[in-house]
């Protein structure tokens, strides 16, 4: 069975929002390390999950910046397999998507039992709460900035039932960011 991994850029109060600028993944000091780190992840997973919003965000933004970008997000996110659970959306509009029209939790379940490499969910905090509540997350990858917000959405929001945790890998990059890799639960 494949792994679900639910990767995020994260403050140190747990916000996921990147609402408010806090956020900015080419800017500041050297992220080559971290960037080498997250080609690693790209290696080992083979299909990603966005939410609606965050898929309509990254479809409207990777796909123009092919050229230009240098991390390799964009090369990536263009020819991996993409998922995005709606009961809107009929034509994703973004080459190797597949729109998942049914229950959530059986769709992913699904993805999970066929053949293939790790499944990533990033962004997507309403998509990540669904699948926190149902138990099927088998690895957090929390991308730890230096910043503290008091406010946004959080990743475990209050009265969430947090699985048991157990960390897998700690990495400290240049930038000051911290990725904190956690198994969840007990023979995972």
């Amino acid at each position: 069975m494949r792994d679900l991994i639910v990767t995020e850029n994260i403050t140190l109060d747990g916000v996921i929002d990147a609402t408010g600028g806090w956020f900015a993944p080419a800017a500041g000091p050297d992220q080559s390390d971290q960037v080498e780190a997250v080609r690693a992840q790209f290696a080992a997973c083979d299909a990603v999950v966005f939410g609606r919003k965050t898929f309509e965000e990254m479809r409207g933004y990777w796909p123009t910046v092919v050229d230009t970008d240098t991390t390799g997000v964009a090369e990536y996110l263009n020819k991996v397999h993409k998922y995005v659970p709606s009961r809107t959306m009929t034509e994703p509009g973004w080459d190797n998507s597949t729109v998942l029209s049914g229950p959530l939790a059986d769709e992913i379940r699904a993805l999970k039992a066929a053949p293939g490499n790790d499944i990533v969910v990033t962004g997507s905090i309403s998509v990540v709460h669904q699948l926190v509540a149902a138990g099927m997350v088998d690895e957090f990858r929390l991308f730890t900035h230096p910043v503290v917000l008091g406010r946004g959405a959080r990743l475990f929001p209050d009265g969430t039932a947090i699985p048991e945790l157990r960390l897998a890998e700690t990495t400290a990059f240049r930038s000051g960011v911290v990725l904190l890799r956690y198994r969840a639960g007990k023979g995972r």
